[in-house]
């Protein structure tokens, strides 16, 4: 099997080069860096001989983010260490961009795509001393060839759903031969423990999601919209998926029977959508504003509509209520959820459809500890957000204190295994 899957990734590179060729003239992909994933000219080598250089994978955003205070604590104890972290999406790209500007030892670098020859390269040039892979990255043959050339591997908050592990299992061997392969496994939940001591891995520990770790830093938050938003009764909807939007605008109207001048701030999961839910705030006769990044919100309008990502500190900072999408659309119900760690530790209540197989986990977490709810419609997410929104000021301290106190917990004990795994492999 380990043949095949090498011989179809080398077979298949140009299919893969035509793709991200197509990706970037819609723009999905960097319209320079997009080299970094197909060609070995791009790989942009920046390293200090003399440094340990640590390698981590975050595919997106929330792996991304999830890693930024274990890189920060692993900087503060350790002496010549330089930090290579890669992702693959362009949102991604962006953040990483603004989280390391101020770093000199941290560079980021697009992921080259998993074919044996190009992963070869990739290793040889930056030469790693450890690769940490975030959640569910589990990539073939950049497990193979860095377990082949002596790379400690661990696989970091894995998470490994029942769907993925049966997909697995039919190929037991190979995945054996994988999983095996790392020399540390710490994951996000009990149930991918188990899957990975059945898939043969070791060292496999739990110790809490480590996305509950995410830090936001409240005195970096943009606040040009602050004197609206403590003025202003609203409630935001992020993520949002076609279809819930028209929930989301039923559920305003319901709300300005109670409230008159209520605002509700809908920021899409693709902003390529904007177009599409201004037409349902036009049919609807609801007065709107497409807010660019840096835009002022007209406090005439109704409704607001993000229109730019990554700026959502602000809206979250004095928010009492956020609604979680991707959660109410049936057909996505196997796919279903989006991340509530960023609202719950802004000390957010949250609200949410039954489609969440995502992040079950977290939210699991969540409703133990009083912090989400799952709604059943417009009608159950207005009565909720009528009750929160009748007192102007926000009290979240003690949902944020509970979400800070279960990712200390998960940052030390998590630490301690990692320190452990750099002390007896590369330090």
């Amino acid at each position: 099997m380990v043949l095949i899957y090498r011989a179809l990734s080398n077979i298949l590179f140009p299919v893969f080069i035509l793709i991200i060729y197509l990706r970037k003239i819609l723009k999905k992909e960097d319209s320079y860096r997009y080299r970094e994933k197909i060609f070995p000219k791009y790989f942009n080598i920046t390293r200090k001989d003399n440094a340990k250089l640590i390698w981590f994978h975050a595919a997106s955003i929330g792996e991304l983010k999830s890693i930024l205070p274990i890189l920060s604590e692993i900087n503060k104890k350790q002496k010549d260490i330089e930090f290579l972290v890669t992702t693959i999406t362009l949102t991604s790209a962006n953040l990483a961009k603004e989280e390391f500007k101020n770093f000199k030892n941290v560079f980021h670098r697009f992921f080259p795509i998993d074919s044996e020859f190009l992963i070869k390269k990739f290793l040889k040039l930056w030469k790693p001393n450890a690769i940490f892979l975030v959640d569910s990255e589990i990539w073939p043959n950049l497990i193979l060839v860095a377990k082949k050339n002596g790379i400690p591997l661990s696989l970091l908050n894995a998470r490994i759903t029942t769907k993925t592990f049966k997909r697995w299992m039919i190929l037991n061997s190979f995945a054996k031969k994988i999983f095996n392969s790392f020399d540390l496994c710490l994951t996000s939940n009990n149930e991918t423990k188990v899957y990975l001591d059945i898939l043969n891995a070791k060292n496999i520990h739990f110790l809490g999601n480590i996305k509950l770790i995410n830090y936001i830093d409240n005195r970096k938050l943009n606040i040009q919209n602050e004197e609206v938003l403590t003025k202003r009764r609203f409630w935001i909807a992020i993520s949002t998926h076609s279809g819930e939007e028209t929930l989301c605008l039923n559920v305003h109207l319901k709300l300005k029977k109670f409230y008159e001048n209520i605002k509700t701030i809908i920021a899409p999961r693709h902003v390529q959508r904007i177009n599409d839910i201004k037409k349902l705030c036009e049919s609807l006769k609801i007065s709107y504003q497409i807010l660019d990044k840096n835009d002022l919100i007209d406090d005439s309008k109704e409704i607001i509509l993000i229109n730019s990502y990554g700026n959502l500190g602000i809206f979250l900072k004095y928010a009492k209520s956020v609604f979680i999408g991707k959660s109410t659309v049936k057909k996505l119900k196997h796919v279903g959820g989006q991340s509530p760690i960023d609202a719950a530790k802004m000390g957010c209540k949250i609200y949410h459809g039954p489609y969440i197989y995502n992040f079950s986990e977290i939210y699991g977490i969540l409703k133990e500890n009083h912090i989400s709810r799952e709604i059943e419609g417009s009608e159950d997410l207005a009565k909720n957000l009528e009750r929160d929104l009748g007192n102007m000021e926000k009290n979240g301290r003690e949902i944020s204190a509970k979400i800070n106190s279960l990712g200390i917990k998960t940052l030390n004990n998590t630490m301690q295994k990692i320190d452990n795994f750099l002390v007896n492999e590369i330090i």
